[in-house]
């Protein structure tokens, strides 16, 4: 059987200065560890096929499979706030991009696929670990319902990496609607070459925002429709407790959807300083500053299309600044609106926000976990007497208060408490990856090859809004010996 890929790419088109034509580096022994055969379904591709000996080569980068046309991509970026005039895909290397059964064009990229032009130094390769973490991750985020890159395949490869000690070497088979960023835009920029910032507007609208083609001004256009998804998706990072980490401009995709899971986190104890990442010493990226980072990365994107706002610098920064200033309505529209959704209001009222602003400071005053204090709350809604929602507070007596006030709240609307119940469980998960989950996994994968525990916990995430009592202990919180405090890059 040959492994068919229906390559139709379009970014390999663009000029070469956009990207530099590198194939991936063979690996020794690559053997297929995970395949998400619905997501292969999707993307017109045969699962069968692809778990052959010949589809997991391809899928490690050991065969380029015909049509393929592989390519990393340049970009620069804001890292920490430091500017990068090059970065580029230094241990990625896009395929090619195929049409899926809805009509969608998407990237197929692979990532620890060997050294690219772009490396800096570095073999290009990714350990087991991260692959895991990111294939864990991107899938429960899809499952959550929020916008991402997906995971397709993830492939040791019969090498070993050197990080601290030698690790197994591994290569994740990512999907993108495709690997754009705001630091992609900066490459440009940074050399003034306005043509090529034109070229790739052009292209980023045809392929992500064609209901601006006929607009007026259509790259002020595609300012608003990138502001008005970022403020969307970190809305939806808040809602379930996501810290991504490393908000980088070069991590911060054109497209709206989560990218690049490195050193990410899920809350457990509600805390909005919350930092997980062992590179980010100064909170930069921490859990409430998240919407603020984001519109930081836009306002970056908008220097970059000024040249294409208008000739008069003073007027285009005046435009740029009225399309950016609509971030703050649209995130705190969608939050709140998340929010009340989340404790189970059908209606909006005046003391809302406050109500909910409330609950959320007795739960950080009393490290309450962020996912079961909503989940429990649902229960709470069909049936009063259930008190797993206050068990989650130090201090019982400061749910009791809030509570009332919430009961009194819920009163006010006509939806019964079954109807209330169902509603707050479609929209708050039981199941999320928690860190010392994630971490266990990774560790009897690497440490004894065993992906037992990896194949369960992708099946429960893959549900995360069910009660699955079979598995209930992965919704509990981490002992205080389980507790992670720092996640890492893997770079």
């Amino acid at each position: 059987m040959t492994v068919h890929f229906p390559f139709q790419n379009s970014y390999s088109a663009l000029p070469d200065s956009f990207f530099a034509r590198v194939a991936p580096t063979p690996v020794a022994a690559p053997r297929l560890i995970k395949l998400n055969r619905p997501l292969a379904v999707q993307l017109g591709l045969d699962p069968d096929v692809l778990e052959t000996p010949e589809g997991a080569e391809i899928l490690a980068g050991k065969t380029v499979p015909a049509g393929a046309d592989p390519i990393a991509m340049a970009y620069a970026g804001h890292q920490f706030g430091q500017f990068v005039p090059q970065l580029g895909d230094g241990r990625a290397v896009l395929l090619g991009e195929v049409i899926d059964k809805d009509g969608i064009r998407r990237d197929i990229q692979l990532k620890g696929s060997g050294p690219t032009p772009f490396s800096r130094r570095g073999d290009g390769r990714a350990a087991l670990g991260p692959v895991l973490r990111e294939y864990i991750v991107s899938e429960a985020m899809f499952a959550l319902g929020i916008p991402t890159t997906r995971s397709l395949a993830a492939v040791v490869t019969g090498e070993h990496v050197i990080r601290e000690t030698a690790l197994p070497g591994a290569v994740l088979t990512r999907v993108a609607s495709s690997h754009i960023r705001v630091g992609t835009f900066q490459f440009f920029a940074v050399r003034r070459d306005t043509d090529a910032i034109r070229r790739l507007a052009d292209h980023v609208i045809a392929r992500h925002y064609p209901e601006v083609l006929g607009a007026e001004r259509p790259y002020h256009a595609l300012l608003g429709g990138v502001v008005a998804r970022q403020a969307d998706l970190v809305a939806r990072w808040l809602l379930v407790g996501f810290i991504h980490g490393v908000m980088n401009t070069d991590n911060s995709s054109i497209s709206g959807e989560t990218i690049d899971y490195g050193p990410c986190a899920f809350m457990d104890a509600y805390n909005p300083s919350q930092v997980f990442s062992s590179i980010d010493e100064m909170g930069r990226y921490a859990y409430a500053n998240q919407p603020r980072i984001a519109l930081w990365n836009l306002t970056r994107l908008a220097e970059c299309l000024l040249p294409l706002f208008s000739d008069d610098q003073e007027k285009a920064v005046a435009e740029a600044q009225d399309i950016l200033g609509a971030f703050s309505d649209t995130f705190s529209d969608a939050y709140q609106a998340g929010l009340r959704k989340k404790i189970g209001l059908f209606t909006e009222r005046d003391a809302d926000d406050a109500l909910i602003q409330d609950l959320l400071d007795a739960m950080a005053k009393n490290q309450a976990d962020f996912t079961l204090t909503f989940r429990k709350l649902g229960d709470a809604a069909g049936d009063p007497a259930a008190d797993d929602a206050r068990a989650q507070f130090m201090d019982p007596a400061a749910f009791d208060e809030w509570a009332r006030r919430w009961h009194e709240r819920t009163a006010l609307e006509p939806q019964t408490a079954a109807e209330r119940q169902a509603a707050m469980h479609a929209v708050n998960p039981m199941f999320i990856p928690r860190n010392h989950r994630v971490e266990a996994v990774i560790q009897a994968a690497v440490n004894d090859d065993d992906y037992t525990p990896f194949e369960e916990f992708v099946k429960v995430l893959a549900k995360p809004f069910e009660g699955q009592p079979g598995y209930a202990a992965y919704a509990d919180p981490p002992l205080p010996e389980q507790r992670v405090l720092q996640t890492f890059c893997g770079t």
